[in-house]
């Protein structure tokens, strides 16, 4: 059983987490009002969840060690090292769950579970002046380019112990795919989904926060991404930002004929996408239900779909058909380029194919007169 366990509470829209220790149900003060802190810094209610689970493994790790906070200050740089680098391993062997049958976490999820207890550390050394600081992280400079291709700088502590992250290209889906998938289902609501996450490149939780009444512009058939903190489901867009994106006149035919089809189950809120059936009819959807919606889809047509691989769609999509790299970062809310970059799925045939065209419609360096 683990030492420490996650819990939460809801105040109104707004969901706290807090970590315990599961023999005494004693909370961990340090942890809980480092949590508070995230929740008043409006980072993502997800983020702060996981960061809850993070320090509650890591309490954990530390109370089979034998080992409080204040031994691991104490700890000589080289020990340090190895404590946090056997904490990743812990990890990845899965020593955080007690699952006898659970999916191996990628290194990714490792480091940012690391991540987030080093966070938690730089709150302690700010907060309590006689806490110390950490040997093992030193001062980095990132260099990064802005949604205009300017180059950035900036300080962050790194740690040179992070286990290695394959670089990560995610998953498209083509085009017949997503008629075949819109095909299947079996109501209104959920082909609308699946169309407008296609064709506005949103992320799920933004398109959750849609209003019908206050963030679709009904004459020039755009939606609009507004930050909100506050919706009935949780959903948030990210970054704090604003965006807009314009739909098809047939997806928005479709819109239309939703909104008239469930407008006695809508109009009871203000959410675009609700529940319309069970006893939960007329809520907001949320995130899990998109996400089960999505798997039963996958199941019928053995098709795989996620919000996110039509968030890519979208972004291959708009590259085919010529946007600039910067239309389509801003496009899709990033705020570095090199993200944006990373969504763009080229094979080799294309590669070829533009190849090909280029020597088509370019002269070679010699011909062979001129050699032989």
């Amino acid at each position: 059983m683990n030492s420490y366990i996650t819990g939460n509470v809801s105040e109104g829209n707004t969901t706290y987490y807090y970590v315990i220790n599961s023999l005494d149900m004693e909370i961990v003060k340090t942890a809980t009002r480092y949590l508070k802190y995230r929740v008043r810094a409006n980072y993502s209610p997800n983020t702060i969840k996981r960061c809850a689970f993070s320090i509650s493994y890591y309490l954990t790790f530390l109370d089979k060690n034998d080992l409080t906070l204040g031994d691991v200050m104490e700890l000589s740089f080289d020990k340090q090292h190895a404590h946090f680098t056997d904490f990743l391993s812990w990890l990845k062997c899965s020593g955080h769950t007690e699952k006898e049958f659970t999916r191996i976490p990628t290194n990714k999820t490792c480091n940012d579970y690391l991540r987030d207890v080093f966070g938690w550390f730089s709150y302690m050394e700010a907060e309590y002046e006689d806490f110390g600081d950490l040997k093992v992280l030193f001062d980095k400079i990132v260099t990064f380019s802005g949604r205009a291709g300017v180059k950035f700088s900036k300080s962050c502590k790194s740690f040179k112990g992070y286990l290695k992250e394959d670089e990560s290209v995610g998953k498209s889906i083509d085009k017949e795919s997503i008629k075949t998938l819109v095909s299947s289902c079996t109501n209104c609501r959920d082909k609308l989904m699946l169309l407008l996450l296609s064709e506005t490149g949103f992320r799920i939780g933004e398109m959750l926060g849609i209003k019908y009444d206050e963030d679709i512009d009904y004459k020039n058939k755009s939606i609009k991404v507004m930050f909100r903190d506050d919706n009935d489901n949780n959903a948030r867009a990210k970054n704090a930002e604003y965006r807009r994106a314009k739909v098809s006149n047939e997806t928005f035919d479709i819109l239309l004929y939703y909104l008239s089809e469930y407008k006695e189950i809508i109009k009871g809120g203000r959410y675009l996408f609700v529940k319309i059936k069970g006893e939960r009819k007329g809520e907001p959807e949320d995130i899990g239900s998109v996400y089960q919606m999505m798997k039963e889809l996958t199941e019928k047509t053995n098709i795989k779909v996620t919000p996110h691989m039509l968030r890519h769609y979208f972004a291959n999509e708009r590259r085919k058909s010529g946007w600039d790299l910067l239309l389509i970062s801003k496009a899709l809310g990033h705020k570095n380029v090199s993200t944006t970059e990373r969504y763009l799925n080229i094979d080799m045939e294309e590669l070829s194919e533009a190849s090909e065209e280029f020597y088509s419609n370019n002269p070679a360096l010699f011909n062979i007169s001129d050699i032989l």
